[in-house]
């Protein structure tokens, strides 16, 4: 029998965390933080875990483990920090429950499985110097994961711990995130620059109903108000994904038109009490936080589309913006939608970004009971076209013919509803893609873009067909101009691009971009996909293994044949660069 007090050495990366403040958290609330640290426990155990990780020496607030591979604990470190934050994310600040993590690549004393040494120690000398919520590794481990992963470091110099003799280098490790967190986006100091035309993002709208049920209707004030500015050919508009991230925050205008490089920010209010609205806007000139214009609008509800007409037609005036012929019949045609189905909308399009089979067929749900109230909604119309194509695509419908017809039908309602909305040439362009008819996806795809010239969606669509179709570098191009239109929200045209650059030759990029997505969404398979390709192309076959060991977990059925059948390459010879490495990397045939 093996003496379970020997000891032994090894080389490993060591991942220290500590609950900051947990002595003030457990002196407030015994009972709820006791509660809230068993949930952050089982994030940071799983993490743990599925990076191949194993956890040494535990107390109540802290964890100490052990990794193999550097690159692995700081990944793991990143994305737990990610989690983590999310959790807190409903709670108020004095709730919060955080973390310093620290990771250090050194030689440690093990016995009975328990972690010792001067490793162990640097480890957590560099989470006790960690702010909370963020990552410390130090100056060994950085230069092992600097090319590998694609973070941000920021060096902290020499830093004197206790009780180790020579200074140890540290460096913050950070996420180059494509959806931040608007405080950590302004934490940094890049700015976008401004264009050569006017610029602005519209802000959601506050809720002032008192009531949280009106939050989508609110929303649903907002979107419409930032549709109808995104068909003015010489405005850039920013995407809501992006600059919906400042809800509920406090807002520095200042600060958010340098996050989004505008010009011009737009926010307002919304009361609805029974059948009356009153709507007030302002729109500030981001550069000296001065009111370029404001105003207040009231009627009835049913007089609400002309309340938002009048908002944008003094928008227009205000920036000076002089419209073709063209233009005027297209941004202040009527509406077909109806506010009141606002709330089925938005449940139904929030479902459907979640890309699960249950969440999928609730959205299709809420979004019929939509248009059972208007039927010639066009957003719903939409949203339902690119659902019912999903769930065929991703084999939760085995009825393919029947439902891409069903989903071209939508996009065929939507355009005759509203020619001059550009989703309803998306959806066409994306059903056409999956039925294998590529002309006609690609001239969809054109369509979208002319008529929404401020649409990051339309930009990201169309690029993804002309990336299945073979036109990588116009793609890559599109997927670009996407990502300025939503600089806070580019994980899917992020995704189109990492794939662009594989096929025009640079493995390079290719891995740092879908890397960089995965940081963000750790199981896209897509994202994975590429990554392992573009891996393998480098020569890094142990890392390209893994990353398929990590898709199988996640998705034991999966085999190479059933993933390119859901890949919709025009052209063998491009599915072919792709499907290949995931053999070569062990993915079954």
């Amino acid at each position: 029998m093996s003496d379970p007090m020997a000891v032994s050495r090894k080389l490993v990366a060591v991942f220290a965390a500590d609950v900051e403040g947990y002595s003030r958290l457990m002196g407030a609330d015994e009972v709820g933080t006791l509660k809230g640290l068993t949930e952050r426990r089982a994030i940071l155990d799983r993490l743990i875990e599925e990076h191949g990780g194993r956890i040494a020496n535990t107390a109540g607030d802290s964890v100490l483990a052990e990794f193999g591979s550097a690159v692995e604990a700081v990944q793991c470190a990143v994305e737990a920090q990610t989690a983590l934050a999310q959790t807190n994310s409903s709670l108020p600040p004095d709730k919060y429950i955080s973390f310093r993590i620290g990771v250090h690549i050194g030689d440690v004393m093990v016995r009975a499985g328990d972690l010792f040494g001067d490793g162990v120690n640097i480890a957590a000398r560099l989470q006790s110097i960690a702010e909370p919520g963020s990552v410390c590794i130090s100056g060994a481990t950085y230069e092992q994961v600097k090319k590998v992963l694609p973070l941000s470091f920021t060096d902290l110099g020499p830093q004197q711990v206790k009780n180790i003799g020579e200074p140890i280098r540290g460096y913050v490790a950070g996420r180059l995130v494509d959806t931040p967190s608007a405080a950590a986006f302004a934490s940094s100091s890049k700015s976008l620059p401004l264009p050569d035309k006017p610029s602005i993002a519209v802000l959601p709208f506050h809720n002032m109903s008192g009531e949280p049920e009106q939050e989508y209707f609110a929303d649903g004030i907002a979107e419409d108000v930032l549709t109808t500015l995104s068909k003015i050919q010489e405005l850039l508009v920013i995407a809501r994904n992006s600059s919906f991230v400042f809800r509920g925050q406090a807002r520095d205008i200042r600060e958010i038109g340098r996050i989004l490089g505008v010009r011009y920010v737009l926010e307002g209010s919304v009361r609805k009490a029974g059948n009356r609205v009153r709507l007030a806007a302002q729109l500030i000139d981001s550069l000296n936080g001065s009111h370029v214009w404001a105003d207040r609008f009231e009627g009835d509800l049913d007089d609400v589309f002309d309340l938002q007409d009048r908002i944008t037609q003094d928008i227009v005036a205000a920036l000076e913006v002089r419209l073709t012929f063209g233009e005027v019949a297209r941004v202040w045609r009527k509406r077909s939608g109806s506010p009141l189905v606002y709330e089925h909308f938005i449940r139904g399009r929030t479902l459907n970004l979640n890309y699960a089979k249950h969440t999928h067929a609730q959205a299709r749900l809420e979004l019929e009971r939509a248009l059972a109230i208007n039927p010639a909604f066009t957003p719903a119309l939409c949203i339902l076209a690119f659902t019912v194509t999903d769930q065929v695509r991703f084999g939760w419908r085995r009825d393919e013919t029947t439902s891409y017809e069903t989903a071209l039908e939508h996009g065929g309602q939507a355009v005759t509803a509203d020619p001059s909305n550009c989703y309803g040439y998306m959806a066409i362009g994306y059903v056409r893609l999956y039925q294998r008819q590529y002309d006609e996806a690609l001239a969809a795809g054109e369509k979208a873009i002319a008529l929404g010239p401020n649409c990051s969606d339309a930009y990201t669509v169309a690029g993804m067909c002309l990336s299945y179709a073979g036109d990588f570098r116009k793609c890559a191009e599109y997927e670009k101009q996407s990502q300025r239109l939503s600089p806070l929200s580019r994980n899917d045209s992020m995704v189109d691009e990492a794939r662009a650059k594989f096929h025009l030759g640079n493995p390079v990029a290719a891995r740092d971009i879908a890397s960089r997505v995965l940081v963000e969404r750790p199981h896209w398979l897509t994202a994975q996909a590429i990554l392992v390709a573009s891996l393998w192309n480098l020569g890094s076959e142990d890392e390209a293994r893994l990353t398929v060991k990590r898709m199988l977990a996640d998705h034991p059925s999966l085999t190479a044949s059933r993933w390119a059948q859901g890949l919709p390459y025009r052209h063998q010879t491009d599915l072919d660069a792709v499907v290949t490495p995931l053999r070569l990397a062990g993915m079954p045939e």
